[in-house]
């Protein structure tokens, strides 16, 4: 005797509906964390360098399981880094925050910090 598949294919197309309606209720992005990061990438504008010494990576973001979404360069030359760090803080909170309220899932993958290096005279993550 067959089993009736009719019940599963009905579950399946509820779970997708409920699933299609979440993504369209989820509220706009974030404005402070877009207005943030706009701040980070001001601060962090210019990343000149005479030597790898000079350069560092920052974590930023935040991802829905925790961590950072990915790390950027920034030089020493240009900036002590005191106020990028505070930014940052603030960015990773706001996306926290944004993430939690739209119920953001993540991939849960760590980003890696490939730490960074001078070339032609800005800082840039190492590719190696």
């Amino acid at each position: 005797m067959k089993k009736p598949i009719l019940p599963l294919r009905l579950a399946t197309v509820g779970a997708l509906m409920l699933i299609a309606a979440a993504c369209q209720s989820a509220p706009p992005a974030n404005t402070n964390a877009a207005s943030l990061w706009q701040k980070i990438e001001a601060q962090n504008a210019d990343t000149g360098c005479d030597r790898d010494s000079q350069c560092h990576t920052i974590a930023v973001g935040a991802k829905a399981c925790g961590g950072p979404e990915r790390y950027i360069a920034w030089s020493d030359r240009a900036q002590d880094g005191a106020k990028l760090k505070q930014l940052v803080a603030q960015h990773a909170a706001a996306r926290a925050e944004e993430d939690k309220r739209s119920h953001m899932l993540s991939n849960c993958m760590m980003a890696v910090d490939a730490g960074a290096v001078c070339r032609a005279g800005h800082c840039v993550q190492n590719s190696n």
